[in-house]
């Protein structure tokens, strides 16, 4: 035994090197590998031995992690393993170095690249080389995202937390989106034009209109922009996710609020129909409100006008929808017309009036059998 102990030394000594100890950090070349384990020569007595498991944190194939002949970086895990092997650890000395990294990083914030491996419960799970980053939910976008459709991906995040002893390293997506988001903010809102175009994607519908981003910068389509008919409801018009062309509205850079319009700015129906509508017109139209006061009735798309609660007939009523209901079609003849207010004043019984008038007419001219009911078809009177 006394033997063995001194050929041992005398052994150590012809390689002139120190007794090695757990935890040290050697410099070794890769003798061989295979698919389980890799031989390294440490200049030691015995050869070191790497085992798949301490190769990489996804445990690949080891021909995929070292060459032969490669110079690596390994850690003692035991001086001897029992069979005459140094028992090393690849994953351990880069974690090592990769800390260090990882601790300059947190202290310059400076983004670090990971890969997510897998989905957990309240967030993700991601590797900076072999060591271990947790990323909650709540800190992977500024967008709504599901988490699954990250998993393989790289991304940039930046470490919020960093407790090394308690195995705590916490990372943030959303910090480097909202910098980039705030850095590009003030570019496009000065850019912003009223009345140019943009193509955007319908964000979120609610009850009073749609948010649409136009390319960083959400501005909201009240509902009375969506369209020049009269719009109900949001979906009736778009959906989440449709990719849409707007017009820039008002822009409030101090409040950062951006308002923008669906409908075409050109086809604004008080233009386009204006010259089809004068004073002392007979015209069809749809009733489309009724209210106590009297009617509105639509003449064309997108344009309105009042039917004072007087101008509907020389009998007394109550209110509108004694004697008329919505969607009815009735004739009216142009009271007023103010295009600049966009306001017109029609009456029901001027254009009854108008009617029997020509009645009379068409009966003492030609004796045409023209009856009241047809010149006024599409009127309901109780």
């Amino acid at each position: 035994m006394a033997n063995e102990e001194m050929s041992m030394s005398e052994l150590l000594n012809n390689y002139d090197v120190k007794r090695l100890n757990k935890g040290d950090i050697l410099k070794g070349k890769v003798i061989d590998v295979n698919d389980k384990e890799v031989s390294v020569n440490i200049n030691y007595a015995f050869d070191g031995l790497i085992s798949k498991e301490e190769l990489s944190v996804d445990e690949k194939d080891p021909r995929e992690v070292v060459n032969k002949d490669d110079e690596i970086d390994v850690y003692v895990l035991s001086p001897n393993d029992g069979e005459g092997y140094v028992e090393l650890s690849l994953i351990r000395a880069r974690q090592i170095k990769e800390k260090e990294e990882l601790v300059k990083y947190f202290k310059d914030q400076k983004n670090i690249s990971v890969k997510i491996k897998e989905e957990t419960k309240g967030g993700v799970i991601a590797y900076y080389g072999n060591v271990r980053i947790f990323i909650p939910g709540s800190l992977v976008s500024r967008e709504r995202i599901e988490l699954s459709t990250l998993i393989g991906r790289e991304l940039d995040v930046k470490i919020t937390e960093l407790d090394f002893r308690n195995n705590k390293v916490v990372a943030s997506r959303r910090i480097i989106e909202e910098e980039e988001y705030n850095k590009n903010k003030k570019v496009v809102w000065d850019s912003l034009v009223e009345g140019e175009k943009k193509n955007g994607v319908v964000k979120k519908l609610v009850k009073f209109g749609a948010f649409v981003d136009i390319g960083g910068l959400e501005g909201l389509i009240h509902i009375s922009d969506l369209s020049w008919e009269r719009v109900n409801k949001p979906e009736d018009v778009v959906k989440e996710g449709d990719k849409v062309e707007v017009f820039i509205g008002k822009v409030d850079k101090k409040n950062e609020r951006l308002s923008l319009i669906l409908k075409d700015v050109n086809k604004e129906p008080w233009t386009v129909h204006s010259s089809d509508i004068k004073v002392g017109d007979i015209l069809e139209g749809k009733v489309v409100r009724l209210t106590s006061f009297g009617a509105f009735v639509e003449l064309f798309d997108g344009i309105e006008g009042l039917v004072h609660i007087t101008e509907i007939t020389d009998d007394h009523i109550a209110k509108s929808s004694d004697v008329l209901e919505l969607n009815q079609k009735v004739k009216v003849k142009v009271l007023n017309f103010n295009k600049e207010d966009k306001r017109i004043s029609l009456s029901i019984k001027e254009a009854v009036e108008t009617n029997n008038e020509y009645l009379n007419y068409v009966d003492n001219a030609d004796n045409a059998g023209t009856s009241l009911g047809d010149l006024l078809k599409g009127f309901k009177f109780e």
